[in-house]
Formats: structure tokens, sequence, C-alpha cells
């Protein structure tokens, strides 16, 4: 009986519409958004070079020609060509390479994303939700990995791998990036967990699981989608700054941060080898970090 009751208060139309109209007044407000408009044109451009790179140029990011080199400039007139953006001092496509190394980015983006998401959303749920020393040991957890910079901390985990590739990056990233997540699921859960709508399915006898699925997750998970998003592009500049000292991603792997630490030493007779990689990455981060704002202003009553 007591699950029958619940059934029908999670069927009630005030609760299906108040659901609704949350998430439809945030998608009305972010269509009307020209940031968000432009931002996710630019975040599916990306994904979309990123995942077929090849649709934009048939040139190979890795043959190497040697008179081809920074003494050819860029060739303003082979537009989409390999000699568009120039060649680096190994007399490779720079325009070549500029879109194969959005493939890297974006795929340790996504995935450490997801992977703080999930560790840090999960661990926030569980302190916050259950509260006294379940809450105390994980919230001295997250004060100890949040006092370890995150740049730091990957440099010392990366020097352990000898063989160093986008899953070490996303994995080193990941094991260190959660806390904010934590933080954040922690405050939102707090607050959902004295809802009405949660104390009444308590009442009725619903159980932690379904309580904490289907009440608790949906309606604290609004600010974990929003800094997530942030966070995204923050991720992404931190393994082109890990690949620029060295310390991330290898060759043969094609990344931004390689290629600009390559181009470094060369900024005054070649400056177009270090362009076109930084202006890529700067626009990729920039692009994620528009999106988490207009996603927050969205979500936020408080900011409509």
């Amino acid at each position: 009986m007591a699950v029958e009751q619940e059934q029908l208060l999670e069927r009630s139309p005030e609760k299906r519409e108040q659901a609704r109209s949350l998430w439809n007044d945030a998608w009305r407000d972010l269509r009307r958004r020209p940031i968000f408009l432009i931002s996710a044109f630019l975040i599916f451009l990306l994904v979309l070079i990123a995942i077929a790179p090849g649709i934009f140029t048939d040139a190979d990011p890795r043959q190497a020609d040697l008179v081809n080199n920074y003494l050819k400039k860029p060739d303003w007139g082979d537009v989409f060509g390999a000699g568009w953006f120039g060649y680096d001092g190994q007399g490779r496509s720079i325009y070549a390479r500029v879109l194969y190394g959005a493939r890297a980015s974006i795929t340790v983006g996504i995935c450490v994303t997801a992977m703080v998401a999930l560790l840090g959303g999960l661990a926030g749920m569980i302190a916050g939700y259950f509260g006294g020393w379940i809450d105390a040991l994980v919230s001295r957890l997250v004060d100890i990995f949040f006092g370890i910079p995150l740049l730091l901390g990957a440099l010392v985990l990366l020097n352990a791998f000898s063989h160093r590739t986008i899953w070490s990056v996303v994995v080193a990233l990941g094991f260190l990036g959660w806390t904010q997540i934590a933080r954040v699921m922690r405050g939102a859960v707090l607050t959902v967990k004295q809802a009405d709508y949660v104390v009444a399915a308590k009442a009725l006898g619903a159980g932690t699981r379904r309580i904490m699925v289907r009440h608790i997750l949906p309606n604290a998970v609004a600010p974990v989608i929003v800094v997530a998003t942030i966070a995204l592009g923050g991720y992404i500049a931190t393994e082109a700054t890990l690949s620029y000292l060295g310390i991330g991603l290898q060759d043969p792997t094609i990344s931004w941060g390689i290629d600009i630490s390559s181009a470094q030493k060369v900024i005054r007779t070649a400056p177009f080898a270090l362009f076109f990689p930084a202006a890529a990455l700067s626009i990729t981060v920039l692009a994620f970090i528009m999106l988490g704002d207009a996603v927050r202003d969205a979500l936020d009553p408080k900011l409509r």
C-alpha cells in the first residue's frame, strides 16, 4: 500500500508539471541566449572535427617532408589544404595537426569530466544524504584531495607511467579532480533532502536507493551539470599544459600542447607555428566556459 501511494505521488500532475517546467524553462531561456548558440555551434564543430577530421582535410598530420619546414610560410590560397597554416619544423602540415589534435583534447576533456562527475557525484550524494560519521569521513577525504594542486599532482602521477597515453592522462586528472563536484553535490543534496516530497517518500516507506535515484538525484544534479561543463574546458587546458611540459601526451599522439611546445623555439621566425594550435586551444576552452555560463544562468532562477 505504501509503495502504491508513493507511485501515485510520483505520478501526480503537479509533480510532473513542476519537473517539466524546470527543464523546459531552462531550455527556452537557453535558446534565446546568443552566448549559448555560439558556444553550442563551436562545440558541435569541434566534436565533429574530433570524430572525423578527414572531412576537413585529406592531409596526413604525421607525414613529414623536410622540404616543407618553418621557412615555408602559410599559403593562404591553399584553403583547407596542407599548406594553409604552414608547416612545422619536420615539414608536417600545421592545419592537419590542428584538426587531428582536437581528438585528443576533446577525448581527455569529456572522459575526465565524466569520471569526476561519477566519482564526485557519488561521494557527495552519499555524504549529504547519510550525514553523521559518513559525511565527516567523506568530507575529510575531500579536504585531503582538495589540498593537492591538480597540475602538480598530475605531474607526480604521470611521472610514474613509462608510456603516457590519453587514458593515463584521464586517470590522473580524474583521480585528482573530483573534489569540487563532490562539494557541490553534497551541498545540493543537503538542501534537497529537506524537501517535502523527500519527507513524504520516506513516510510512505520508500527505500533509500529509490529515494536517492528517483527524488534526490534529479533535483540535485543541476549545479553539478553547470560545474562539470565549465570544468571541462579547464581539463582540456590542463592536458595541453601537461603535454607542453613534456609530462602529458607523447608522440605519436597529436596534441596541441606538444605542437605549442615545439613551436616556442621559433616564435620569432615562425610565429604562425605557435599561433594556430594556441588559437585552437583557446577557442575550445572558451567555448566550454561560455556554455557552462549559459547553462548556469538558465538553471539558476536567481540569475534570470
